[in-house]
């Protein structure tokens, strides 16, 4: 191929300086023959052995060349021909240098022991592999590769690295001769073409991928990308026409070293200046498609060729303007050659006289040569540049494609594996067609903040579900595997994807139900103290004495304590607030509710000792209503104190009843004692209606015992119904749910008992008489 002509003149330059150099290899001079194999393993072995035989007939283990051998043969330029080649080279010991790239099949010391090659290893493309598909977020590619060694070592080890970055292999295909049968090949495009992915990574060089390269040229795969390595030059089985379709490739490529001087090389060839090489004649006359010699006759099919032409103005479909690959690795055989020849020659005297005498020493070399050989890893400074397996760096390549079967290969990146180092403009890559925008290549769309990754069950990891988070966990990142908590005092947002300051939540006394039920309250308080100083104001009065004045003061204090006692549950808890708040209400309506059952014992002791000399008389003196108070109030208090001892209410911050918010309350402590408490104050109530229902038809002047039998009948109404709703409420609604059954129990006993009595009292005094309390106790 023209473009492949450069390899000649890199020798030629590589010789002409080495035989300017007055160190390296003083007083001998390097030559060179070349010779073409076109590319086919047939005339790389014929040229082989007419190397072997001279000029004349080609005879095995005979010569007719007068002319000395050439000490070591660079070549083939690819692992087929380098194979090929060897076979014959091999059985004189020849050293040859390959130049094409690293094969793993010729590094095999048994088979080919005197093949040296020269291209790297590429022990590291599938790292940059791997760092380009990170960069672009190409989670699902396909990947083909040659049916080989090779290609079978790039596979494990891009596969193991993929795994390790949760990246995944859509399909693996290796290209086979089996790719000529039919059949094959029509399930080996299905298998492509019904792949998701958009990225395709290709690997394998120019003679392994053949098949491949055939088959491109008579099918184009709309909506893929290719990635590949400069090992496969898909340009030598491509037509002009086809090459538009790679057009948007990218390629690794290693390093372009710069040759000092090689460009004013360039500049001094032309054809005018080497009339004897045929070889540059032929290049110059199809590259710029004119003829160097007078055309004598009428064609208008060539024109003459300017004599101002130069390489420079070469298309770059038939010259690289810069130092390609291969070009580099037949530049360093150059020196490797020149510097072990110039070595052997100082460290044995006497094969100087020898070489004179017999040329064909080659085989001496292969002592000098191990030194730089890849597989024994030894490397001496002596020996020239070698080949690097540690420190590859490769560039990153992206093939545009032109009208006028122009193409080019622009540098738009650079990766060095070792150190997870890529950088890379996008702006300069000019995508395929079928992609206006940089291509995506994923099994499954990213999973965005709030959502978690479900993998499927039997596929591989790159393809998954996308499952919103559950409740009380977030995902603020993409793709992620896991949902996490927030911290105790942060919640989720309603998006699910970052957590948000949780607000402090009590019942205040800024809010309106705060508002409500301390302004209820304390309307209250002061209403029942209000009735308090009537009742001390018309103590004198019939009405109040007639209802055991003592016990009414009693209740009504008690019952303006209950009252306060609720805006205790309002603001925010303390720890001293959560102690006192249930045990003061406790005690404080324990009170009320023993006032209330003293009440109606005395009403139903008042009517049994009606009798003259009755004993219950005793009984209806104040000092026992007194005491049956004070009893009842101790055991509640024994109870409370009970309760502080063992497992007293404390203060907590509640952080699961309400995503948003984190309620401050008092937990209770020991449910057991606390609902012990409660069912007290129940029996007491109970207790008190069961007695003033049963006396409630008796001839009471006020109707006592009517007024008590509802004011325990609303009590304990709202109790019953507060115990069920207590349960089932929390936060902030069960404390005013407390509150409300506080104030609503009070405000019963209250108004069922006392506002009659205060009607008679402040609106119709004329009824708060003697007489007619006399004739309504006798009708």
């Amino acid at each position: 191929m023209l473009k492949h002509y450069q390899h000649f003149l890199t020798v030629q330059f590589a010789v002409d300086e080495i035989n300017k150099d007055p160190q390296l290899l003083p007083n001998i001079s390097l030559g060179y023959q070349l010779l073409n194999n076109f590319h086919e393993s047939r005339l790389a072995v014929e040229n082989s052995l007419m190397w072997l035989s001279g000029k004349g007939p080609t005879i095995p283990n005979y010569s007719c060349d007068r002319q000395h051998k050439s000490m070591v043969v660079i070549g083939g330029m690819s692992s087929t021909l380098s194979m090929a080649m060897a076979t014959l080279l091999g059985l004189y010991k020849v050293p040859q240098l390959s130049y094409g790239s690293f094969d793993l099949l010729l590094s095999d010391e048994v088979l080919y022991p005197y093949v040296y090659q020269l291209g790297s290893r590429e022990s590291t493309l599938h790292l940059a592999a791997v760092q380009l598909m990170l960069h672009f977020g190409w989670t699902w590619v396909g990947l083909i590769i040659s049916y080989d060694l090779t290609g079978e070592q790039f596979f494990m080890h891009l596969k193991e690295e993929m795994a390790w970055n949760g990246l995944c292999l859509a399909f693996t295909e290796q290209v086979s001769e089996k790719i000529k049968d039919y059949d094959y090949y029509i399930k080996f495009l299905a298998r492509i073409l019904g792949s998701s992915s958009n990225v395709i990574f290709v690997y394998g060089n120019t003679d392994s991928l053949k098949y491949f390269s055939e088959l491109l040229m008579i099918f184009e795969f709309y909506g893929k990308i290719f990635v590949i390595s400069a090992s496969w030059d898909f340009s030598a089985y491509s037509t002009d026409e086809m090459m538009s379709n790679f057009h948007g490739t990218l390629i690794f490529s290693h390093f372009k070293r710069e040759i000092p001087g090689f460009t004013d090389f360039l500049k001094s060839v032309h054809p005018l200046a080497n009339p004897e090489d045929i070889f540059l004649t032929s290049y110059w006359e199809l590259a710029f498609n004119c003829l160097l010699s007078e055309v004598k006759n009428l064609n208008l099919t060539y024109r003459q060729c300017r004599e101002s032409l130069t390489f420079a103005d070469v298309p770059p479909i038939y010259f690289e303007k810069t130092i390609m690959e291969l070009s580099s690795n037949i530049y360093n055989g150059v020196y490797l050659l020149a510097h072990t020849l110039h070595q052997m020659l100082q460290t044995e005297a006497k094969v100087l006289s020898e070489f004179l005498a017999y040329p064909l020493l080659s085989w001496k070399l292969h002592h000098f040569l191990k030194c730089v050989n890849p597989v024994s890893g030894i490397k001496d400074e002596l020996c020239g540049d070698g080949p690097s397996t540690t420190a590859e760096t490769y560039d990153i390549l992206n093939f545009r494609s032109f009208p006028s079967k122009i193409w080019t290969e622009v540098k738009v990146g650079e990766v060095i594996p070792h150190e997870k180092v890529l950088s890379i403009n996008e702006e300069d890559i000019d995508w395929p067609e079928d992609f206006p925008q940089i291509p995506s290549s994923t099994c499954s769309v990213a999973c965005g903040p709030g959502f978690r990754k479900q993998f499927r069950e039997g596929q591989p990891i790159c393809c998954f579900d996308c499952t919103s988070c559950p409740d009380g966990k977030i995902s603020n990142k993409t793709d992620a595997e896991e949902c996490m908590q927030c911290p105790e005092y942060q919640y989720p947002s309603k998006e699910k994807d970052r957590c948000l300051p949780r607000t402090v939540n009590y019942l205040a006394y800024e809010e309106t139900l705060g508002m409500i039920l301390a302004f209820a309250a304390l309307c209250f308080s002061i209403l029942t103290t209000f009735v308090l100083r009537v009742f001390v104001m018309y103590r004198d009065t019939p009405i109040v004495k007639a209802n055991n004045c003592s016990l009414s003061y009693i209740l009504l204090i008690s019952l303006t304590l209950c009252f306060l006692s609720s805006l205790l549950f309002i603001g925010r808890p303390t720890p001293a607030i959560c102690i006192l708040r249930q045990t003061t209400f406790a005690i404080v309506f324990t009170v009320a509710i023993a006032s209330i059952l003293a009440k109606t014992i005395t009403v139903v002791l008042a009517f049994r000792a009606t009798k003259p000399g009755s004993k219950l008389r005793r009984w209806l003196r104040p000092a026992v209503s007194h005491s049956l108070i004070f009893i009842c109030t101790l055991i509640q208090m024994c109870l409370c104190g009970f309760w502080l001892g063992t497992y007293p209410p404390f203060l907590e911050m509640d952080t699961h009843s309400e995503a948003s918010f984190i309620v401050i309350q008092c937990n209770e402590g020991s449910l057991v004692t606390f609902y012990c408490v409660l069912g007290y104050m129940g029996f007491l109530a109970l207790v008190s209606f069961t007695l003033a229902f049963l006396v409630r038809n008796l001839p009471d002047t006020f109707n006592e015992a009517k007024y008590l039998t509802f004011s325990m009948l609303v009590f304990c109404s709202v109790w019953i119904s507060f115990l069920p709703a207590y349960q089932s409420t929390k936060g902030k609604a069960m404390v005013a749910m407390e509150i409300f059954s506080i104030l609503v129990s009070s405000a019963g006993i209250l108004i069922c008992i006392f506002v009659p009595k205060c009607y008679v009292i402040l609106l119709r005094p004329d009824r708060n008489t003697l007489e007619i309390l006399k004739n309504k106790a006798n009708p």
